[in-house]
């Protein structure tokens, strides 16, 4: 009997539904041609629902997607509503709830598109962030004293503790150790480090000279459970230099494993470097539960509804949900296909700019599946 998975769709704000649509239409078509079935059921949390009735998420809202084998979302962000109120009250709230705490960011240049790094292409950048995502500042510890006086104090504080900091480092070093075999090793290792045992590499990145209490536990952590895999090459880098070394040389890369408000900044970063976010996908993990996938761009509220957004980075999305649910020889499909269009099809990854439709380009990922 084939398999069938239930998605929850969010497609948000903007251009969200948009991207969402074609993101769809692609696993429907994946899933006609592989041999399963998704049942999809859309939710119309975001800003023009907070507007109309003054509500964020219903009070059920985890409950209702826990229902569901993983959640499909598009954009949250709509210039009708304050900065914060919808990401936090939405992706915060849900990453939080359903406990995503790691946050996947495959850091991908796929040929044909444009990398602002000179003399850098396919076969330099191809690694993968492992974002630790629901600890450090974002828990929202701290407070504010005297506001508003010129002695006000602003406190936010970064806090871990040692289980969430293994069941990321589990997490990164499982996908290090999946990512390259013997028969396949990272390309980045010396004959040396090959000879060693080793088939991959992860990088810690961190700030163990500064931040000497969170990333000393970190960086214990790390090393630790290093022991128990004999065939990942351990490195540490800290953040600055990490920054520098993804613009200079990318291809030093395998797998990182950082902290959240670093995996928040340097995953644009890598983002880029790969073509920018109209390419770039990101899975918000809970192993045990319930993910959610989703574009990284915004939701691009000025080209609502002119059909000219890129939807490659929501099609790539649910090639991530796809491989997450066990449907790799789909997802791999989409995969091949985005890079058969890119490179033979698109003109650029910029709005209006593509040489086809936001529906045009789902049309051709379908074609070339």
């Amino acid at each position: 009997m084939a398999k069938s998975y239930k998605i929850a769709t969010l497609p948000g704000d903007g251009t969200g539904p948009e991207v969402v649509a074609q993101g769809v239409r692609v696993i429907e078509a994946a899933a006609k041609k592989f041999g399963f079935s998704v049942d999809f059921t859309e939710f119309n949390w975001g800003g023009d629902n907070y507007v109309k009735t003054g509500v964020v998420l219903p009070d059920d809202a985890v409950e209702q997607l826990k229902k569901f084998d993983a959640v499909f979302l598009g954009a949250i962000g709509s210039p009708k509503v304050a900065p914060g109120i919808l990401e936090k009250g939405i992706l915060l709230k849900l990453r939080f709830e359903l406990d995503q705490y790691i946050n996947l960011r495959p850091v991908k240049l796929y040929p044909g598109v444009d990398c602002p790094l000179k003399d850098k292409g396919p076969e330099d950048i191809d690694y993968v962030v492992v974002r630790e995502n629901t600890g450090d500042v974002y828990t929202g510890m701290g407070g504010v004293s005297m506001k508003g006086t010129s002695d006000e104090v602003a406190i936010q504080e970064m806090v871990y503790t040692r289980a969430q900091v293994d069941r990321c480092l589990k997490y990164a070093f499982e996908l290090a150790a999946k990512r390259h075999t013997k028969e396949n090793p990272w390309r980045g290792l010396s004959e040396e480090d090959k000879k060693a045992g080793y088939t991959s590499q992860l990088t810690l990145c961190g700030k163990t000279n500064v931040l000497t209490y969170v990333f000393n536990l970190w960086e214990r952590a790390f090393h630790e459970m290093g022991k128990n895999y004999p065939t990942v090459k351990l490195n540490y880098c800290h953040v600055d230099a990490t920054c520098m070394w993804m613009v200079k040389n990318p291809e030093w890369f395998d797998v990182i494993v950082t902290s959240n408000m670093f995996g928040d900044i340097i995953t644009d970063l890598a983002a880029m470097t790969s073509g920018g976010m109209g390419i770039s996908a990101g899975g918000n993990l809970n192993p045990e539960g319930v993910s959610m996938f989703e574009p990284i761009g915004g939701s691009a509220p000025k080209y609502t509804g002119m059909n000219v957004i890129n939807p490659c980075a929501a099609i790539l999305a649910g090639a991530m949900m796809l491989e997450h649910l066990g449907e790799t020889e789909a997802a791999k499909a989409i995969e091949k296909s985005v890079a058969y269009c890119t490179e033979n099809k698109l003109k650029s990854l910029s709005a209006g700019k593509m040489g086809y439709s936001t529906s045009g380009v789902g049309d051709l990922v379908i074609e070339n599946l």
